[in-house]
């Protein structure tokens, strides 16, 4: 995504100065909100090419200000929380999160996410930005998937899963193989998220023999057949 700043969505004066501050350092371009609307106000009005988000906000909860943006954007979510258990590192990634640190983390830490979030975020240079497979069509740069010319609305990552599968197709990849390259390398979550997200696509789709399951090693995207 070209453009925007990163919005940082924190209450906690002292923390969300010293995070801004390191961003800036680091080179991004930062506003800061300290409520779950103000954040929802400034993502209508402005572009933002990444949110971090805390989860414990003074107006709602975290888990419903990423639904809601995610409702209305693909722009990445990073979740930013002191709950760290990981009953709740799932529900922040069921909410649409694309990744989930835990405090007291060091800002460098959350750098290294941050950008890790983007790269699999932005189509890098050299990459098609789109991709066909059957009747099943995939903008990267907009982020958008239409079947047979009609949109679907996808998750952030289900859109990642299936760009990788169809420009890749006809190989077979391990769910782990999936998380790293995916989720990435560092991602908290286990093997079943990928089986759910697959299940996701071939409902959302209705192709559902367009990621076909190898026996024993994991899943490939191969020529659908239309229904």
């Amino acid at each position: 995504m070209a453009g925007g700043s990163v919005l940082l969505v924190e209450d906690e004066e002292s923390l969300a100065s010293l995070v801004q501050a390191y961003l800036v350092q680091e080179g991004f371009t930062v506003s800061s909100v300290a409520s779950g609307e103000a954040a929802l106000a400034r993502i209508e009005r402005e572009p933002v090419r990444l949110v971090v988000l805390d989860l414990n906000l003074p107006d709602m909860d975290g888990l419903d200000v990423c639904r809601r943006i995610r409702a209305r954007s693909t722009v990445p979510v990073v979740m930013l929380t002191a709950r760290d258990e990981e009953a709740d590192r799932l529900a922040g990634l069921g909410a649409g999160a694309d990744d989930y640190i835990g405090k007291p983390f060091s800002p460098k830490e959350l750098v290294a996410r941050m950008k890790a979030v983007l790269r699999r975020s932005e189509p890098a240079a050299g990459d098609e930005p789109m991709l066909t497979l059957g009747d099943v069509a995939v903008d990267r740069v907009g982020r958008e998937v239409t079947v047979d010319g009609a949109t679907v609305e996808l998750r952030p990552k289900e859109f990642d899963l299936l760009a990788y599968l169809i420009q890749n197709r006809g190989a077979v990849f391990s769910r782990d193989a999936l998380l790293e390259r995916v989720w990435g390398y560092d991602y908290a979550g286990g093997t079943r998220t990928v089986d759910v997200h697959v299940a996701q696509l071939r409902r959302k789709l209705a192709r559902p023999d367009l990621i076909r399951t190898v026996r024993g090693a994991g899943y490939k995207a191969i020529q659908p057949t239309n229904p």
